[in-house]
C-alpha cells in the first residue's frame, strides 16, 4: 500500500520518530533502521520493513525500487514523504533517503541451535553502540551464529547501534539475557566459554579452539566480573606491546574471532 506525508505534525511521523527513544522501541516491539545499503542487506537476511518511508524529491535508485516492490508485495506501508521529514525522523540532518520501520528481532535463548554455528559472540554490559554495532560486523564476517548480550547491555536497536552495524543486525541473531540464564543454557549443552582477562597470563593463539566456541567480551571499562571469570573454559590474554594495557571491545572481539575461525579452518 503506498501513501504521502507532507506534514511534520502527522501522528505517523511522531510515532516513528519516538522511535529513536528506548522505551518506545521496547513498547512497540519496533526500531528503526535507515540508507540504502542497509535496508537493502536486511532484505538479502529476509527482513523487510513494517512501514518504509522515502524522499519522493529524490529519483529512487534501483535497489530502492526493488525494495519498495518487494514491501508492496508483502501487504506494507510504502510511504512518500520529504527530505526534512526523514531528517525530523532519524534525527540527522543529512538524512539518507530511505527510513524504515521493523520490527525488533530478539531471539530467546532457548531457541538458539548452538550447532548451526562454529563462533558465537557474547557481549557483558557492553555500554557503547559502536562497539556493539562494530561486533555484530564482526560476527557476520568470521559466519558467527550471534551475538548474546548478557546484563545490562546498550539496546541493539538504538539508531547509533544499527547504523553501526551496517546491516549485520540482520544477519546476526540477537540474545538477550541475564548470566544466569545464559549459563545455565551453555552447560546445558556443548560449547567452551572463552573470556578475554588481563588476568591470565594464557596467550590468545595458545588453545586449541573447537567449535562451538563462545567468545566472551566483557565491559569497556571494567571488563569481566571475577566470577565470571571463574565460570569460563578458558581466559586469554591479547598481547599489548605498546602502553595501552587492553584494545577496545570491538577490536578485541574481532582479534579473537579471526583466531578461533582460522584455527578451525587450518583444521578443516
Amino acid at each position: 500500500m503506498r501513501r504521502e506525508i507532507t506534514g511534520f505534525s502527522n501522528p505517523l511521523v511522531k510515532r516513528v520518530r519516538s522511535l529513536r527513544e528506548k522505551k518506545h522501541r521496547k513498547r512497540e516491539g519496533l526500531f528503526l533502521a535507515e540508507g540504502l545499503r542497509i535496508m537493502t542487506e536486511a532484505r538479502e537476511a529476509g527482513a523487510l520493513p513494517e512501514m518504509l518511508f522515502y524522499a519522493a524529491e529524490v529519483a529512487p535508485h534501483p535497489l530502492a525500487s526493488a525494495l519498495m516492490d518487494a514491501v508492496d508485495e508483502a501487504g506494507s506501508e510504502v510511504i512518500a514523504t520529504s527530505a526534512d521529514i526523514l531528517s525530523k525522523m532519524s534525527g540527522k540532518d543529512n538524512a539518507q533517503t530511505l527510513v524504515g520501520v521493523y520490527a525488533d528481532r530478539l531471539t530467546p535463548i532457548n531457541a538458539l541451535d548452538r550447532a548451526s554455528a562454529d563462533i558465537w559472540l557474547v557481549a557483558q554490559s557492553l555500554r557503547d553502540p559502536g562497539n556493539l554495532g562494530t561486533i555484530l560486523r564482526t560476527g557476520d564476517a568470521v559466519g558467527a551464529g550471534g551475538l548474546i548480550l548478557v546484563d545490562d547491555c546498550v539496546d541493539p536497536f538504538s539508531v547509533e547501534a544499527v547504523r553501526a552495524s551496517m546491516g549485520a543486525l540482520f544477519t546476526q541473531a540477537i540474545v538477550q539475557c541475564r548470566w544466569q540464564e545464559f549459563i545455565g543454557w551453555l552447560r546445558s549443552g556443548h560449547g567452551a566459554l572463552v573470556g578475554t582477562s588481563l588476568q591470565t597470563d594464557q596467550d590468545y593463539q595458545q588453545p586449541a579452539y573447537t567449535a562451538p566456541t563462545f567468545l566472551l567480551i566483557g565491559n569497556e571499562a571494567r571488563g569481566l566480573p571475577a566470577d565470571y571469570e571463574a565460570a569460563c573454559d578458558t581466559l586469554v590474554k591479547i598481547p599489548m606491546l605498546g602502553k595501552a594495557d587492553s584494545l577496545n571491545a570491538a577490536v578485541a572481539a574481532a582479534v579473537m574471532a579471526y583466531e578461533v575461525r582460522n584455527q578451525l579452518r587450518r583444521r578443516g
